[in-house]
């Protein structure tokens, strides 16, 4: 029996996506040690942001109060840096994910990768 991606259509689906990516960035060689020793997250308060935040570009559910890019200015992040965000956030949904709301979040990880590096000055 052929295992079907799943839909995204809750906070539920949110949760997973976010949980599952970023357990890849926090082993990556590259990515991996700009959030844990350079931004030095604090991965208990920070990931209910992470899934207020997409849950509010997904659904529109005005959970997120914040303003994302502010907290990376100081980061020295470069293109290499978003390019492997996108690689393994796209991954990460496209193991488990298809639909509208999937494209729709790989969409906005591209928009918000582009954003970030326009306004780094990478662009």
């Amino acid at each position: 029996m052929e295992n079907k991606p799943n839909i995204i259509n809750s906070r539920n689906e949110v949760i997973q996506i976010v949980d599952s990516f970023y357990a890849k960035v926090k082993l990556d060689p590259v990515i991996g040690p700009i959030f844990n020793d350079v931004a030095k997250v604090d991965w208990h308060e920070h990931m209910p942001k992470l899934y207020n935040f997409w849950e509010d570009l997904l659904f529109g559910t005005d959970n997120y109060k914040g303003r994302p890019f502010p907290p990376h200015m100081k980061l020295n992040l470069q293109s290499t840096h978003f390019e492997i965000w996108l690689k393994l956030f796209t991954e990460t949904i496209d193991e488990n994910y298809q639909g509208i709301k999937a494209e729709e979040m790989k969409a906005r990880a591209r928009r918000i990768a582009l954003n970030f590096s326009i306004n780094l000055g990478l662009k």
